[in-house]
């Protein structure tokens, strides 16, 4: 039996792990910047309120870390692979065509994402072949994105575990449709619609985009473009948050804005494309027990609901 202690077999159990992707960054005030993507995330302290994570020894970005007061993790959002191969690879300006606003300390923080941590340096240990940097938090941005994962090698992402959604989707109205209730068709559609999107909604936002996001998105055909005042009209948002929602998908490549309409990219219509197939999946799910002659009924009930 070799008693060699095997690497690379080791790498792959630790594997099994799923893990959320961020980036780390630091400037040091000679306006260096840094930034490595990193899996090795964790909290340490809610008090005072310590996390952690490690840089391999050998990494030419740890004499900026190791310089500056206070770092930055950017926990990744869904939709942000992108940016997590961007500082995983060898490059030499990382930063560049990356936007990017200062944080505490001047470390660099990126919109868009699950959630950052802002940290004051606050230890260096000594891990074997890695450095384990732990940071005070001094301040934090909660976004509550859906996050991006890394499991066995590869990107993944959040879904409801099948047993949750069945539990959910299995659980009757409190009321189990007694008395009136029964036959009042605006509690029924709520309760419909509650059911409806307990397994969607989850899968919606597990791409990276809010609801609002989404929801724009599918509007947009990918051969045309809409006006702010047709946008509001289709997704039935205030005027802000349809302006924050166009700000956010600019961002992102998916739409671009002419001050007269709104259109899809080519990122965008990819994307539009992965949301519709969610979409007609659950239609599937939930309407595959009905035939044709019903669900024209039910659409032609709804339609016309909607147009008085």
């Amino acid at each position: 039996m070799s008693t060699e202690f095997d690497t690379r077999s080791f790498r792959r159990a630790l594997g099994n792990f799923a893990t959320g992707v961020t980036v780390v960054t630091a400037a040091t005030e000679d306006g260096r910047k840094v930034g490595v993507t990193a899996n090795s995330f964790n909290s340490v302290s809610l008090d005072p309120p310590l996390i952690l994570w490690s840089i391999d020894k050998r990494s030419s970005s740890h004499e900026v870390f190791e310089q500056a007061s206070h770092f930055a993790v950017n926990i990744l959002a869904a939709d942000q692979i992108d940016l997590s191969n961007n500082f995983a690879r060898p490059k030499d300006d990382r930063f560049a065509e990356i936007e990017f606003e200062p944080g505490e300390g001047g470390a660099p923080v990126f919109a868009d994402c699950s959630a950052r941590f802002h940290c004051e340096k606050y230890q260096q240990v000594d891990g074997g072949d890695h450095w384990i940097m732990i940071g005070k938090v001094v301040n934090f941005d909660d976004f509550g994105r859906s996050p991006l994962l890394y499991h066995q090698g590869a990107y993944s992402m959040v879904l409801p575990h099948t047993r949750m959604t069945k539990r959910a989707e299995g659980q009757a109205p409190s009321s189990h449709f007694q008395g009136r209730l029964s036959h009042n068709l605006y509690y029924l559609m709520t309760q419909a619609l509650r059911t409806y999107q307990a397994s969607y909604q989850p899968r919606q936002l597990s791409t990276g985009l809010r609801t609002s996001e989404a929801r724009m998105l599918m509007v947009l055909e990918s051969d045309a473009g809409l006006s702010r005042c047709d946008l509001q009209r289709e997704v039935a948002m205030p005027a802000r948050e349809i302006d924050e929602a166009v700000a956010n998908l600019k961002r992102k490549g998916l739409v671009s804005d002419d001050e007269e309409r709104v259109r899809l990219t080519v990122k965008g219509i990819d994307e539009t494309e992965a949301l519709w197939t969610i979409a007609r999946e659950q239609q599937e799910k939930v309407f595959g027990q009905f035939n044709a002659e019903q669900i024209d009924t039910f659409k032609t009930v709804l339609k016309a609901i909607i147009a008085l």
